[in-house]
């Protein structure tokens, strides 16, 4: 114990102060943020003792933007190659549409419904949509002005890459793509006219679309249109040549009197719409939980129209026209000065352009999982995990080496008798679905939890599900008043001396392509206690067992609160004896009120407090006599930071916990998850020292001001020039190079 004691001691008299950050960097935060969004003159903290003023949040809509402006930040950052900028770009596109149907749909709904209640950060409903109004607005502006007026002329003038506009095409192209247009987009085109006949048709949720501003030439009567941009096939139709592109919107904008002969085209404008995705749900009078998300995703088809965005020189009478159509206020229109809809930039991400994108990475087969054997064959995982705990860590180390291994081994050995997986979210072609079809095709029990209600996956879910019954396999559909977000699977084997349960537990999905862009970790056990939680958690998820037992498995929303809460409180009443209470965290996002708190007492008792959390986040740090030993950093890199690593000092003997929960209310109240605390020591070193490592990081990290601002660090030396990720993804290097040397 006295070793880890002195590893703890770094992070300790880690720096807190920023240093200087290039302009480019801070000038979009300082641009938009709204200056009394959190006054500083206004904490006074003699009469914030109970720490229950909302003075003491952070918004977490704005919060969210913020970390949104880190994302784009990416793009921005010159360090970045050429193409990932585009990439960067496209899910800040992906990510604001997501918050808009999501965060300003759920808003909206709650002030049309007269909703007064205050957010913890004391704002109503209708304030906080004024609030994140103007903050959405210039995001949007800066991350369209950056494509257009940088991005385009660097991919140019850099990687040969040439997006181009139709005004600059010479006319032999221009030709070119009037014969592309007649014969495969015209075909396919539908025209739908605007009058007393033709009444205002159905727009889907995030189409592109045409509006087409229409004369007739002798009767002089004024007439709408709007023509959907089909898109199915890829939007940037690629010129004669070797990268060069236009959008498909163009092409068609120019030819499109091929659509109206004999009327004059006084304006065709590119608009887009972006639905409300948050329906009501009335789950406990469901008789049928697949049946009530089927009939919640024909809703959402109809939802709402939240946001417009059409390009700025579109004629006012088409704007207004489509607001009152679509039931808009002028504040829902975006006005864009360029291309809409970015996150079709991904298409050029993916240019094979090997020199302006990351560096491949292949993940690294662990250590124990090679075979002592000279064709370096996997080891064989039940094996392993009977040797010890096995800890991995996505994706420097290998999915399909290890937690795609532990099902596919599972389905092909015959002393295996039952397989049980919990699944959230997995990939477009699974071949974790196809092992547990194996399974079952081949008489083994398996049941499968798969989440119906995760958000934009509710279809894709229940066509997995589908596919699994057909095989034979039990499948549960989630769980009636709650989300079932936990990443579990414990396989039942037969052995020389009696039957032994396998168990998996971790932070991120059973999907072989995130796994290669999210960081997760996952511990294999086959600890009889585990195996034992696990499969209680299982009768839980599938049958009528709600009083289930666990010893060292935490569930939520039964337990994990209270054991977070539980541990924290532990943790003043060590730095009460000893002086050096310490907690250090890793999370996507933190908005637990009661967390919050319980962290704020922590810290005015003079505990050290090292979060590292990805996205948003209501907890302020920085604060004299509440927050001012805590610490909140965000990295943000080529791999999305998904794991979640809670470390508790405990006077030297650390508890530490992977868990498939943030500090979030819905994560700890709504949703099932599971925790597991991490005995064996070389594994819980390995959890401790990457917690170290991301606090200490001076080239992905960004500090939280109490003002609310994120400052990015900048590297003190040659060294801190490495960031986080690019440090694990040497360390894996060297540790497999040293197995097979």
């Amino acid at each position: 114990m006295e070793s880890e004691k002195n590893d703890m001691a770094p992070v300790m008299h880690v720096a807190r102060n920023a240093g200087d950050v290039p302009d480019s960097f801070t000038a979009p935060f300082q641009a938009w943020r709204i200056p009394s969004a959190y006054p500083m003159e206004d904490l006074d903290t003699g009469d914030l003792v109970d720490f229950s003023d909302s003075r003491l949040f952070f918004n977490r809509e704005l919060s969210w933007l913020d970390f949104n402006w880190r994302v784009l930040c990416q793009a921005l950052d010159e360090r970045m190659p050429l193409l990932e900028r585009a990439r960067f770009v496209a899910i800040t596109a992906s990510n604001l549409d997501e918050f808009t149907r999501k965060r300003v749909g759920g808003l909206k709904r709650q002030a049309a419904a007269g909703v007064t209640a205050l957010s913890p950060d004391g704002r109503t409903p209708t304030e906080q949509l004024a609030l994140i109004r103007d903050a959405t607005h210039l995001l949007h502006a800066r991350m369209t002005e950056f494509f257009e007026a940088e991005l385009k002329p660097l991919l140019r003038s850099v990687a040969d890459v040439h997006l181009c506009d139709y005004s600059e095409l010479v006319d032999s192209e221009k030709r070119w793509l009037k014969d592309r247009f007649l014969t495969e987009i015209f075909p396919i085109l539908t025209p739908l006219a605007v009058d007393p006949g033709h009444p205002f048709p159905f727009i889907s949720n995030q189409s592109l679309s045409l509006a087409v501003q229409l004369r007739h030439p002798v009767k002089k009567t004024e007439h709408f249109a709007r023509i959907k941009v089909p898109t199915g096939r890829g939007r940037w139709m690629q010129l004669p040549g070797e990268k060069r592109f236009i959008p498909l919107e163009q092409v068609i904008a120019a030819n499109v009197e091929e659509l109206f002969r004999g009327m004059i085209i006084d304006g065709v404008y590119v608009f887009r719409i972006t639905r409300n995705a948050d329906v009501a749900r009335h789950e406990e009078e469901a008789d049928d939980l697949v049946e009530m998300i089927s009939e919640e995703l024909r809703e959402r088809r109809f939802a709402q129209v939240v946001r417009l965005e059409i390009e700025r020189n579109a004629a006012p009478m088409v704007v207004e026209l489509l607001c009152r159509e679509l039931d808009l206020e002028q504040e829902d229109v975006y006005e864009v000065d360029g291309m809409l809809d970015l996150s079709d930039c991904t298409a050029i991400a993916n240019l094979d352009l090997a020199d302006h994108r990351f560096e491949p990475w292949e993940p690294v087969v662990p250590e124990r999982m090679i075979a002592q054997t000279d064709d370096r064959d996997l080891a064989d995982i039940f094996s392993v995990i009977r040797e010890h705990d096995l800890l991995v860590h996505h994706p420097y180390e290998s999915f399909s080496a290890t937690t795609l291994r532990l099902t596919e081994a599972a389905a092909e050995d015959p002393r295996v008798l039952a397989i049980k997986q919990t699944l959230y979210r997995t990939s477009q072609d699974s071949p974790n679905v196809r092992a547990l079809v194996r399974a079952a095709e081949a008489g083994k029990q398996v049941a499968v939890l798969v989440e119906v209600k995760a958000r934009f996956d509710e279809q894709n879910n229940m066509e997995w599900g589908q596919q699994l019954e057909a095989a034979g396999v039990h499948v549960t559909y989630g769980v009636v008043g709650l989300k079932t977000h936990c990443k579990t699977t414990v396989v039942m084997r037969q052995e020389d001396h009696g039957l032994r349960v396998y168990t998996h537990i971790g932070t991120g999905n059973y999907n072989a392509t995130t796994a290669r862009l999210y960081t997760d970790f996952g511990l294999f056990t086959c600890d009889p206690v585990v195996g034992r939680d696990v499969t209680n958690l299982f009768h839980f998820l599938t049958g009528y067992s709600p009083e289930q037992q666990y010893e060292r498995l935490i569930v939520a929303p039964r337990d994990a609160r209270r054991m977070f809460v539980d541990h924290i409180r532990n943790e003043i009443r060590q730095h009460e004896e000893t002086g050096h209470g310490l907690i250090m965290a890793k999370m996507n996002a933190m908005d637990d009120l009661e967390i919050i708190r319980e962290l704020y007492r922590a810290s005015a008792a003079g505990v050290k407090i090292e979060l590292v959390v990805r996205g948003h986040c209501r907890l302020r740090p920085g604060i004299p006599g509440v927050s001012e030993n805590i610490r909140v950093v965000s990295i943000l890199g080529r791999f999305l930071e998904h794991s979640r690593v809670f470390y508790f000092h405990n006077g030297g003997s650390p508890h530490v916990f992977i868990s498939s929960a943030d500090w979030q209310r819905r994560n700890l109240d709504d949703r099932v998850e599971a925790a597991v605390q991490v005995l064996d020591s070389e594994a819980r070193q390995r959890l401790i020292d990457v917690l170290i490592l991301a606090i200490e990081d001076h080239r992905q990290a960004w500090d939280l001001g109490s003002d609310g601002i994120y400052r990015l660090r900048t590297p003190r030396s040659d060294a801190e020039r490495r960031g986080y990720q690019e440090r694990l993804m040497q360390m894996a290097r060297l540790n497999q190079a040293t197995v097979l040397s």
